[in-house]
């Protein structure tokens, strides 16, 4: 076990990218946060961390295991999960909470069990693991259950972080999408989630709305004996987190909206209607948990027209933290977005880097989703059309990964133009991946 001194929390930054320069009437202003995180967590460090008492974030987490019938069929994709769970389970820092939830149609605790977590350390791990072995098998699959069940178990314990890991092979076939719909509203915002589809006979859009919904990463694990290294990486990344449910507070003066707010980077994220008011004329949108990080975020105003020459403050940015007794801790971190109407039309009409790229990166997201779901409906000229501009967008913004896993769906004749034909046969493995990692973005070139 190695040893690390007490982390330090995280020094919060926001730089604020736009063009200010409107031109007369002009009401749009768009600009482009990045908010860093910076000197607190041991990201990528965390494997047999140890602290002392009281020394690390108190951190809790709820790994949720598809025990459907169809985790059977192989029956090698069983045993992968769960020598995947015992990998993250050795992944815990000593002092973390954490439970093991088995899920069919119902919920049921299978490591420490009474409602509780257990804290781990060597001996806890080594009880999970043994208790790992009792998985089996059969029933359907109700993932509501699992994570109502994991928001009980994670609200038992007095910690600052929680996480859930949830696994699952299958579609969400024996509870309605209500249900689960309403699963999420009440989890949301209690704890984050990355979720995981292993093999092909899931649902993209449920592991995908589940991750979006609880502010953590979606993914694919077409292979089986891929899931241990994957979810050992998640469980790192969960360990270096370091403070929870940062928000972006966003002021803006007496006249002025705020048409959108969508984090950008590393993955496209609508956060508009998450909105909780803050007060008067702020409002605060959900980041989740951070380490050490940086993200990147759009914000679009609405101002009211001003005379040439003038200006304004259009919004300001900052980051505040929920305390349990209602007030808000300040991280000390602000932006400012400006406005300035101008009659020179070269400054009032050059598009600022960052904003370009990212409208970019939300554009090609949008085409390979509808693409992909023209395809599924057969409209394949429409699918080409879509996909077609995907590759134009991910070749323009230099967005490699995305450029490949199209390339696994569609014949690409120019890159430049967006010119493309539809594979004949496409693997359903690809054309999932390619749905799943849509949303993910690359940064502007510096």
């Amino acid at each position: 076990m190695a040893n690390f001194s007490k982390p330090s929390v995280p020094q919060f930054s926001v730089d604020v990218y736009q063009n200010e320069y409107l031109p007369e009437g002009g009401r749009e202003v768009n600009a482009i946060v990045t908010v860093t995180a910076t000197g607190g967590g041991t990201v990528g460090t965390a494997v047999g961390a140890s602290y002392a008492p009281g020394q690390g974030p108190a951190a809790g987490v709820a790994i949720m295991v598809d025990c459907s019938g169809s985790m059977d069929y192989p029956p090698t994709k069983m045993r992968n999960a769960r020598d995947a769970t015992a990998a993250a389970i050795d992944t815990l820092r000593d002092g973390t909470h954490f439970a093991v939830i088995g899920g069919t149609h119902v919920a049921k605790e299978v490591y420490p069990g009474g409602g509780r977590l257990a804290v781990a350390d060597r001996s806890t791990r080594e009880q999970a693991k043994q208790a790992l072995r009792r998985l089996s098998a059969g029933g359907g699959t109700a993932i509501g259950t699992w994570l109502r069940l994991a928001d009980r178990l994670l609200a038992s314990a007095d910690v600052t972080i929680r996480h859930g890991i949830l696994l699952t092979d299958g579609r969400n076939e024996h509870e309605s999408p209500e249900d689960l719909r309403a699963a999420l509203d009440s989890c949301a915002g209690r704890f984050t989630c990355d979720a995981r589809g292993v093999g092909t006979d899931w649902e993209v859009k449920e592991v995908t709305g589940i991750a979006s919904a609880l502010l953590g990463t979606a993914d694919i694990v077409a292979d089986p004996t891929a899931l241990a290294a994957d979810f050992t990486q998640m469980m790192e990344t969960a360990m270096g987190k370091e403070v929870a449910d940062v928000a972006l507070r966003l002021w803006t003066p007496v006249g002025t909206t705020i048409k959108f707010v969508k984090q950008v980077a590393p993955t496209v994220e609508q956060l508009t209607d998450r909105r909780t008011e803050a007060g008067p004329r702020a409002g605060d949108y959900p980041t989740g948990s951070w380490g050490d990080e940086s993200r990147d975020y759009h914000v679009c105003v609405e101002v009211p027209t001003a005379g040439l020459g003038q200006e304004m403050l259009a919004a300001r940015v900052s980051l505040v933290v929920p305390q349990p007794d209602g007030s808000v801790q300040n991280l000390g971190a602000q932006g400012l977005i400006r406005a300035v109407w101008t009659d020179d039309m070269v400054a009032s009409t050059s598009i600022n880097p960052q904003v370009a790229h990212y409208t970019g990166q939300a554009e090609l997201a949008q085409a390979i989703q509808q693409g992909l779901d023209l395809r599924k409906a057969g409209d394949m000229d429409g699918a080409t059309a879509k996909l077609g501009r995907a590759v134009q967008l991910a070749s323009a913004s230099g967005n490699a990964d995305t450029a490949k896993l199209l390339a696994k769906v569609v014949d690409v004749v120019d890159a430049t133009t967006g010119t493309v034909r539809l594979k004949a046969k496409v693997e359903e493995a690809d054309e999932m991946t390619l749905e799943t990692r849509s949303t993910k973005t690359v940064r502007v070139k510096k």
